[in-house]
């Protein structure tokens, strides 16, 4: 992977705060930052202590890394943590829905009262961006998780208006799909099901779902913190593919002819497809290269006679894993062997996810 080259000059120097930086995504941001880029620190904030020993095996305070202990429910810890960055990125939630729809207040708390607490810090220490990864739950919502997911969107493009805001001081979203290798995708949930069960199972045959890879979802996040002009969320064109598909081709890589697929009906708060524009934004949604730009609803105006003239609205009603461009069982097995989920070693503990870039400029 290659260093894009507006996104090395404007981190040149920089201190970065990744909060939720033990994660799925996370863990690729700083894989990402520390071997592709020149930053003078990398803050990494997160609650779970066991995950940081794990990655301070890997990074350090020879890498610029530094490790924080806390929670983005805690405002006070999270404005300590910020004091002196440039760039924050804001990847901690509770994102498993039934955990969310179990556990209602928490999920209040961690993903809505945390994306607060950043954007409050934000503005108190005049950060340069602040990016807040979203997800697809978060349109049109039918579950608590996307409620939340949601209003934290808002949270963050709102911030762009307010009279509190320093002038410079930008707020972005991305919104992004499933990502192959996070914990919770369904690749690692069938392949874990195929090596203990010897079965599969799909809740509804009519089922689709986008699949991106994780290296091209932080590569979303770095040009959304590069592009932003303030407000906009950011969205990726990325593929869609039927999940019999998906389990059919896992099925015949990884299982044998006793190998079943179970169909056991839609859970609570899950949709068929899913949606990364909605009907009620396509009208201020733009092409730009391989991603789409939603314009916030407040001073569109400005966008639309400005930064964004020259970029004429999508012609579609919504952008769904539907109606994108699809995988057929051929393009599925290729992505599979790409993200290396057919290797026996590659398995749903996610233990590879801090091994760094061989490039390293640090």
């Amino acid at each position: 992977m290659k260093a894009d080259p507006k996104v090395k000059k404007f981190l040149k120097g920089k201190r970065a705060m990744v909060i939720g930086g033990t994660g799925s995504w996370g863990s690729e941001l700083v894989r990402q930052l520390v071997g592709l880029y020149e930053l003078e620190e990398i803050r990494i904030f997160s609650r779970g202590e066991h995950k940081q020993v794990e990655m301070r095996r890997v990074y350090n305070d020879e890498h610029g890394v530094r490790y924080i202990i806390g929670d983005v429910r805690d405002a006070q810890a999270v404005d300590l943590a910020m004091k002196g960055v440039n760039v924050v990125f804001n990847l901690a939630a509770l994102k498993h829905v039934p955990v969310a729809e179990e556990n209602v207040w928490e999920a209040v708390q961690t993903n809505i009262h945390g994306p607060h607490n950043v954007v409050t810090a934000a503005m108190h220490h005049g950060v340069d961006v602040a990016v807040q990864v979203s997800t697809d739950k978060a349109v049109d919502p039918i579950n608590l998780y996307g409620y939340t997911k949601g209003a934290a969107e808002k949270i963050f493009t709102s911030a762009n208006y307010s009279p509190s805001k320093p002038k410079g001081t930008r707020f972005v979203c991305v919104r992004g799909g499933n990502v192959l290798s996070t914990a919770g995708s369904v690749i690692p949930l069938f392949k874990h099901l195929i090596a203990k069960h010897n079965k599969l199972t799909i809740t509804d045959k009519r089922m689709s779902r986008y699949f991106m890879r994780v290296e091209e979802a932080i590569g979303l996040v770095l040009k959304a913190m590069v592009e932003t002009v303030g407000g906009e969320v950011f969205v990726m064109k990325m593929p869609g593919a039927k999940i019999t598909d998906l389990a059919e081709v896992m099925k015949e890589e990884l299982g044998n002819k006793s190998t079943k697929i179970e169909y056991i009906g839609v859970r609570p708060g899950e949709k068929l497809y899913e949606v990364l524009v909605s009907k009620n934004e396509a009208h201020r949604t733009v092409a730009d290269g391989d991603y789409y730009v939603i314009l916030p609803e407040v001073f569109l105006k400005n966008f639309t006679s400005n930064a964004y003239k020259k970029h004429k609205p999508i012609k579609m009603e919504e952008y769904n894993s539907m109606n994108t461009a699809q995988l057929n069982k051929k393009g599925i097995l290729e992505m599979l062997e790409k993200d290396g989920w057919l290797d026996e070693e590659n398995d749903a503990d996610f233990s590879t996810l801090f091994s760094p870039y061989k490039e390293n400029h640090k």
